[in-house]
């Protein structure tokens, strides 16, 4: 069952070690498409305007408290989280870079080319797909073993050092962070519960379909 899964599963295009500065085409371009997949539903999530995602609330949340700009918090998160790797002993990879660049450029284009619908029912179902697709995009990109994100690494250290299943310690991450940030006056949407409590079983369901399909 995909909600027990505890490892990220190791396929013919996994890089065997993640700091890989001349990896295989083929692991590579998974990395790309993974990045974009995630990247699509981040932004999908932003134009369904039915709550930002758990760590936007937070970054909102410790805007409203101490004055500084969300993208300036939002770099100083990503920072503390990246600190928080090393008694996890999380090693970064060209990944960790390319995370943040494509994830970005990809928000962007979302953004600029898919409207926000009309009726509510509408833009929760544009919540769900984007849960879905991040999701997808998480699952692939981790499987290539080329580095994870901030957020990503985080939960991989975690789950190695209480050895539950990935989507239990992601939820439960996305959850407290959400809750933090509410508590400190963040705004927190229909959009941004999905996304708490299905953020994990989604990247569960991708991290088990990409071992299973390319196994």
């Amino acid at each position: 069952m995909f909600l027990s899964i505890k490892n990220i599963p190791k396929v013919s295009w996994s890089s065997k070690k993640s700091l890989n500065l001349k990896p295989n085409f083929s692991t590579f371009l998974y990395l790309c498409i993974g990045l974009m997949f995630f990247g699509l539903g981040e932004g999908l999530l932003i134009v369904s305007t039915s709550g930002a995602s758990p760590w936007s609330v937070l970054a909102q949340g410790i805007y409203l408290n101490v004055g500084l700009s969300i993208g300036f918090i939002t770099i100083i998160i990503s920072v503390l989280v990246l600190i928080l790797w090393l008694p996890l002993n999380q090693k970064p990879g060209i990944g960790t870079v390319l995370n943040a660049i494509i994830i970005g450029i990809m928000i962007d284009v979302c953004i600029r080319f898919v409207p926000t619908p009309e009726d509510y029912i509408s833009q929760l179902f544009l919540a769900l797909i984007a849960v879905l697709t991040v999701g997808l995009g998480g699952g692939i990109y981790l499987v290539a073993n080329l580095g994870a994100g901030p957020r990503d690494g985080l939960m991989i250290g975690l789950q190695k050092k209480t050895n539950l299943p990935i989507a239990a310690v992601r939820a439960t991450l996305e959850i407290a962070v959400m809750s933090i940030g509410w508590y400190l006056g963040g705004t927190v949407g229909v959009g941004t519960l999905l996304f708490a409590f299905g953020i994990g079983p989604a990247v569960a369901l991708s991290l088990y379909i990409v071992g299973k399909t390319f196994n």
